[in-house]
């Protein structure tokens, strides 16, 4: 996501790096003084890359399994960098606009339309797609011609969302805001080359952050999850922050729990559980919540924030089931959820937490995914083992289990069952020594089994001494990003892995070496969202923050852009160039490969990321180009002229 909430994602006080001494100081000074002659021993496992075993089998996108290819992976000229109020594709290739935020989802009944001066109720917005689009996944029903659209919301623009935005404030615009982040599921169809929402669809679904919930697994009913509106400790309202999703063998979307703090307004004092995860006193994000929905009040409440952070699971083909948030699947700031099965059969989730000196994690299921679908497999994810990364400075790994008992993590260093060492997932992975990292974001796994994560930027490495740079995040100021990958002894559960960076983001125009990167063909930075897609072509997304683009070390690189990386070779071509002042988000396909869908969000943003609704200058008027009209979210379609398959 764009947002940089230095006062959410900066919580971490831990001392790891000492507790582990992941990069000795020689090889700092190395870095700092001459990064082009560190890259070769920095990367030199790249050259072993086909040497490499294969792991167990890695998913592609939606509906696919196809391997990828021996030829090009490449097919497409390199878009230039552009700062256009516009979506730029390569020659061959067209963009169509579907799905934006405010439109009718579908559902049975009166669905309202959407009106331009943002006068639309939070009853109205509660059947309306939601706001600023982000993790996506197509679910097919007619192969390649039709399915399930199923996606994120992440959070909301108040000077958008409002005709006055929050020159008032009331009960009735907190519920709006609710209404306007969550989930969308929507029937989606191909019609003569076009792509279109169906409306009404039996299967169209709002989920927002009203929505009830269930609770699974083994932080479900504790203590620490008990509150007077819900004393048994076993359901939730709403789902929040819905930044990166997953989906899993069995036909169920993940959807994942990101920077939920922000909604919450802090005691004057708040507890050492509180503070490690970013509650302030006060509301340091002026979202203003707790004004008028009292559970977003955590001196009144002071359990409701630790119901927040989780995965959460969806049935996209049961409209009247209940979602669930799977709490053996660890607590953190989610970006998402990536499933990969083992030779025997079971599930493995890889997450990024996107906050600076935070943690990469993997959890395990005790159980084989059964045939059946979710009905068969409704509880697997609640049993399991999570898992934290530890990088080694050799090039080799460790996942460390946050299992009660296991070494700090027991009831006198307050952690006094798995619950709560789950509740707590930050603290315990800074008891055991995880390897605290540059934002991790976004992963996925290639044909050959490397497991990448996007790791945006940290600009805080060392500023005030409280970390030292390590082998895995070998930057200070990093401005610029890095793309991280690894590979599993063995099998997927494996508990050690080799590893390397797959690339180092940055301009080689930069006179900082730092900023200069190892790119291997169009420079770009801030790496966020990551996919991988039938063929093996890793899709980058970049989310330069919208007060730094342009600006500094970020001026040569335009609006933020989608590129492709071939894993095999390491070139990387610029795909993609968003509207001005987006993120790009969100990828997934067809099993054919030949329709793409890409999540274009907060267009227009300014560098404040809250609209002036009183200021007619707008950054972007994109996709609709309206006089009165606003910055919308928006799904765009991706095909190429032909017909043919995406990126070749």
């Amino acid at each position: 996501m764009a947002k940089d909430f230095s006062t959410m994602e900066d919580s971490n006080r831990s001392s790891n790096p000492s507790i582990h001494e992941v990069s000795e100081p020689a090889r700092r000074t190395l870095l700092r003084g001459g990064l082009s002659a560190a890259l070769g021993s920095l990367l030199a496992p790249l050259a072993g890359v086909s040497a490499l075993s294969a792991c167990a089998s890695a998913p592609g996108p939606a509906g696919s399994s196809s391997p990828a290819t021996s030829g090009p992976l490449l097919g497409f000229s390199s878009v230039p960098v552009s700062t256009a109020d516009a979506v730029s594709v390569p020659p061959g290739y067209s963009v169509q606009v579907i799905a934006p935020w405010g439109d009718p989802a579908g559902l049975s009944g009166e669905n309202a339309a959407f009106k331009w001066d943002a006068s639309n109720s939070a009853a109205e917005q509660e059947t309306q797609i939601g706001m600023h689009h982000d993790g996506i996944h197509y679910y097919a029903q007619n192969g390649s011609q039709s399915g399930l659209l199923v996606m994120n919301h992440e959070y909301t623009d108040d000077g958008l969302l409002h005709t006055d935005g929050m020159q008032t404030w009331n009960a009735a615009k907190v519920r709006k805001a609710q209404a306007a982040m969550g989930v969308s599921v929507l029937e989606v169809s191909q019609q003569a080359g076009r792509w279109q929402v169906v409306r009404p669809s039996p299967w169209a679904r709002r989920i927002t952050g009203n929505t009830p919930m269930a609770l699974g697994g083994p932080a479900a009913g504790h203590p620490l999850m008990r509150t007077a509106a819900d004393p048994a400790g076993r359901r939730v309202l709403g789902t929040l922050n819905n930044c990166g999703s997953g989906r899993t063998p069995w036909g169920t979307y993940l959807t994942c729990e990101e920077n939920f703090m922000m909604y919450f307004r802090g005691p004057a004092q708040p507890s050492p559980h509180e503070t490690r995860w970013g509650l302030r006193p006060g509301e340091p994000s002026g979202y203003r919540w707790a004004e008028f929905d009292e559970r977003f009040d955590a001196t009144k409440h002071p359990n409701e924030p630790n119901r927040f952070g989780w995965v959460v699971e969806i049935d996209p083909f049961n409209p009247s089931s209940t979602p669930v948030k799977r709490t053996a699947m660890g607590r953190a700031a989610h970006e998402g959820a990536t499933i990969a099965t083992t030779r025997d059969g079971r599930a493995v989730a890889y997450m990024g937490e996107d906050a600076r000196f935070e943690y990469i994690y993997k959890f395990v299921s005790r159980d084989r995914i059964k045939p059946g679908g979710f009905a068969e497999n409704a509880e697997l994810l609640d049993h399991g083992t999570l898992y934290v990364a530890r990088f080694e400075r050799d090039g080799r790994g460790r996942w460390l289990p946050l299992v009660h008992g296991n070494g700090f993590l027991v009831a006198a260093n307050g952690f006094a069952d798995q619950g709560e060492v789950l509740i707590k997932a930050r603290q315990a992975s800074d008891a055991l020594g995880g390897t605290p990292m540059d934002r991790p974001e976004w992963i996925d796994i290639d044909p050959q089994g490397w497991v990448y994560c996007t790791l945006t930027n940290n600009s805080s490495r060392e500023a005030a001494n409280q970390f030292s740079t390590d082998a895995a995040n070998p930057r200070a100021n990093n401005t610029m990003g890095h793309i991280i990958r690894w590979k599993e002894d063995g099998d997927f559960d494996g508990v050690a892995f080799q590893w390397n960076h797959f690339v180092l983001a940055g301009d080689p125009k930069q006179a900082r070496a730092e900023a200069q990167g190892n790119v291997k063909g169009d420079a770009f930075a801030c790496p966020d969202g990551l996919w991988t897609d039938a063929r093996g072509l890793l899709w980058i997304q970049c989310d330069m923050s919208t007060a730094n683009m342009g600006r500094g070390e970020l001026a040569n690189l335009g609006n933020n852009a989608m590129l492709a990386a071939d894993p095999r070779t390491g070139e990387i071509r610029r795909f993609m160039v968003g509207p001005s002042g987006c993120e790009i988000t969100g990828a997934t396909a067809t099993p054919d490969g030949r329709t793409m869908f890409i999540n274009i969000q907060h267009p227009g943003e300014s560098p404040s990321e809250r609209s002036d609704p009183g200021d007619p200058r707008r950054v972007s008027n994109w996709p609709d180009f309206r006089p009165d009209g606003r910055p919308r979210s928006a799904t765009v379609v991706i095909r190429k002229d032909d017909g043919g398959v995406i990126g070749t």
